[in-house]
């Protein structure tokens, strides 16, 4: 397994997202030609951008990406940014698929974002937090609505 850490002056971090992003109305419009224009683009963004494609993958109405950040750059601008810089360069490189879109915008509005363990699970990270030191002290026991289960 690669090592994912980003090493900074004052940091070391591994943050990575699992990002999809639907088209706008869900239109079929990923031909060959779109997604070299999207990775080419994705490629251009890690350049002058601390956002790293490890993995790009498309399904003919949407796209999934295993993307890496920093600490100074949150989710939703990561996204921001992808979403941004990749439609305007699709929609010149591919004028034929602003208008499939009636003229507007390549993406929804929406996306869906996770964030992915590197080398373990929450309960795993919940448990090895929980036996640090000699004197734990259980300060909140979080619960999520969606998915988490009672400690």
């Amino acid at each position: 397994m690669e090592d994912r850490h980003l090493l900074k002056s004052h940091n070391k971090t591994c943050l990575l997202y699992h990002v999809v992003c639907p088209v706008k109305y869900r239109r079929e419009v990923l031909t060959d030609g779109v997604v070299k224009t999207l990775i080419e683009t994705c490629l251009e963004i890690q350049k002058r951008y601390d956002i790293h494609f490890i993995e790009i993958g498309t399904d003919g109405d949407h796209v999934h990406l295993l993307v890496q950040g920093t600490p100074t750059a949150s989710p939703q601008h990561i996204v921001q940014t992808i979403k941004s810089i990749t439609a305007r360069a699709i929609f010149k490189q591919s004028p034929e698929v602003k208008k499939m879109l009636w003229g507007g915008e390549f993406w929804t509005k929406g996306y869906y974002i996770n964030t992915v363990g590197l080398y373990a699970t929450e309960a795993i990270i919940r448990n090895y937090v929980k036996n640090q030191g000699k004197q734990y002290t259980k300060l909140h026991q979080g619960q999520s609505t969606l998915f988490d289960t009672p400690a």
